[in-house]
């Protein structure tokens, strides 16, 4: 198996890269190939400018388009066009952050923003009555699988069905369907680690064990079960889910999630 680490944390001693650093040899040690993509280490730009689409960027700027038409033309800056190659490289791809302020950290959503781009990510495929796109379970990155492992810092209560932070399952749906589904990319359940800020070194090997065994079972790990838009389950073109489909008594993203 081929693993990209896409790493997440500016402190090269947190517990966040402690866990990659985990990853890798673990990994390693069990005959795999891994390449790693440290953003702070490697001072990754964060933000999306007409730099990025050299003489295919548009007065104005048009993101989507001008993206496209430099990936077309192989022309997109050569940071981008390296985890583009990474991304099509790996067989899965393990990303690792703190969950700040709800969501990623500020530098991996630009790494998507950036790597993501038209044609790569999105905007391929067929675009008719009875399709639209390849995406959500089709696309460019269709058959790899891709893991969140996020550290927390509140306790799991505060993010169970009635905390007051919301189920972790809906806070990561955004990450989880919106960007990674959405290009083709199975979705493992995510390793998810509460109270990370109250963690002693005492409890670390605990941790790592968890971990461990979680990489080791990779490939044995069923993905999250989301429904595929051009399969059956869903009106063309609205895209609204066929009724009758819905499990019982769910709601909202759930919906989008088969039994």
């Amino acid at each position: 198996m081929k693993t990209l680490i896409v790493h997440a944390h500016p402190e090269p001693k947190s517990l966040n890269s402690s866990l990659k650093d985990l990853a890798v040899s673990t990994l390693e040690a069990a005959g795999h190939e891994v390449r790693v993509s440290d953003l702070y280490a490697m001072n990754w730009k964060a933000v999306v400018d007409a730099a990025d689409y050299g003489p295919h960027a548009s007065r104005p700027l048009k993101v989507a388009l001008d993206s496209g038409r430099a990936f077309d033309a192989g022309t997109l800056t050569a940071d981008v066009l390296a985890e583009q190659e990474k991304l099509l490289w790996a067989d899965t791809v393990i990303f690792q952050f703190p969950l700040w302020w709800y969501t990623m950290p500020a530098i991996l959503k630009g790494w998507v923003d950036r790597v993501f781009t038209y044609h790569f990510a999105y905007g391929v495929g067929e675009h008719s009555d009875t399709r639209y796109g390849e995406r959500f379970g089709e696309g460019t990155l269709a058959g790899r699988r891709a893991l969140l492992s996020v550290t927390v810092g509140g306790p799991e209560p505060h993010y169970a069905p009635r905390g007051i932070n919301g189920p972790m399952d809906d806070l990561l749906f955004p990450i989880h369907h919106g960007i990674l589904y959405y290009p083709g990319i199975e979705v493992l359940p995510p390793f998810v680690l509460y109270g990370s800020d109250r963690m002693t070194a005492e409890d670390y090997p605990d941790v790592a064990k968890a971990w461990e065994q979680r990489l080791l079972t990779l490939d044995s790990t069923e993905p999250i079960p989301f429904r595929r838009q051009n399969f059956g389950d869903y009106e063309i073109p609205s895209l609204h889910l066929k009724r009758g489909l819905e499990p019982a008594g769910r709601t909202g993203f759930g919906l989008h999630v088969r039994d």
